[in-house]
């Protein structure tokens, strides 16, 4: 089983430092607290921590010197000295850019075009972030496992399950047999009938829903390969994960569920699956999906008497 919340460095190329931001938002809610503080201070303010040494921002935060490092290693750095110059790098990018003219809290009273504005800066930050954060090699298992199932089955509740049915019939439209399941019971029953070749894609944003965990873990007991699409990457759906997709974890406020957010991050998760699902079967998808497309042009050519 993958579990990519580690408190060591991978050994893999650090993230850019454009890259930071998003990944302190993704796995700050797998931290501890202690090392939440770390991660926050650096995310907060770049240049300011990009002047302090070690110690330093132990003080700041209130921490210690082996926090400050493990912090810096769970996001990818080999160590603090690495951290600090990804730290001024970013600061010398914010710096050179322009500040974004709208932040994405919106207010009860804002006009509708403030409103409009804001909500698309989100959206993008919120594409920015999840594809920044993403695991291109946990993707691109996740794909190799999934062009070869006999059979996908995918899991999700509220927002998360029309995430799932857009994935479902993509993958039927390509020629793959794959159902979405929005009943829990009906999900349980499904994945009691996978075994080794099927697989099981769970969406979840908290990581935490029961009624997808179930039918997650019966599927993993039975041998088929799994997946989280999630934005806790630490949380218990990882447990019966063998790969792990991780969304972004946006802002949330009043007027803007998590629901807006995560469905933004899972749809793109879902389509870079999707596309890479396609290209591995490209011989198969071609003409299957061409088929598709001729059997309801019909539907979308104007009706003659």
């Amino acid at each position: 089983m993958t579990n990519p919340v580690k408190e060591s460095f991978s050994g893999d190329a650090p993230p850019a430092p454009a890259a930071l931001a998003a990944k302190v938002r993704t796995l700050a809610p797998s931290m501890t607290r202690s090392m939440q503080r770390v991660a926050e201070a650096v995310a907060d303010d770049p240049a300011g921590c990009a002047a302090l040494t070690v110690t330093g921002l132990a003080e700041l935060t209130g921490t210690s010197e082996a926090t400050v490092v493990r912090t810096a290693r769970l996001l990818g750095y080999p160590g603090y000295r690495d951290l600090r110059l990804a730290l001024a790098g970013l600061a010398a990018h914010q710096q050179s850019g322009r500040a974004p003219a709208v932040t994405a809290d919106i207010a009860v009273d804002d006009p509708i075009a403030d409103v409009v504005a804001k909500l698309a800066y989100d959206e993008q930050q919120t594409l920015a972030d999840t594809a920044a954060g993403l695991d291109t090699i946990q993707l691109g298992a996740a794909v190799a496992a999934a062009s070869t199932a006999r059979r996908i089955d995918i899991y999700g509740v509220g927002a998360s399950c029309l995430v799932g049915m857009d994935l479902a019939q993509k993958l039927l439209r390509i020629g793959l047999i794959a159902h979405a399941h929005a009943d829990p019971h009906l999900a349980v029953t499904n994945a009691v009938q996978l075994r080794s070749g099927d697989v099981a894609i769970a969406i979840t944003h908290s990581g935490s829903t029961g009624d997808v965990i179930e039918p997650l873990r019966v599927a993993f007991d039975r041998g088929a390969t799994t997946i989280a699409i999630t934005g806790r990457p630490g949380g218990p759906v990882s447990q019966y994960a063998d790969h792990v997709l991780t969304t972004s974890t946006a802002r949330e406020s009043e007027l803007r569920p998590a629901a807006m957010s995560s469905r933004t991050s899972q749809l793109l998760v879902v389509d870079c699956l999707f596309i890479g699902i396609a290209q591995r079967t490209y011989e198969t998808a071609a003409p299957a999906l061409a088929a598709s497309y001729e059997a309801l042009a019909h539907r979308h050519s104007p009706r003659t008497r």
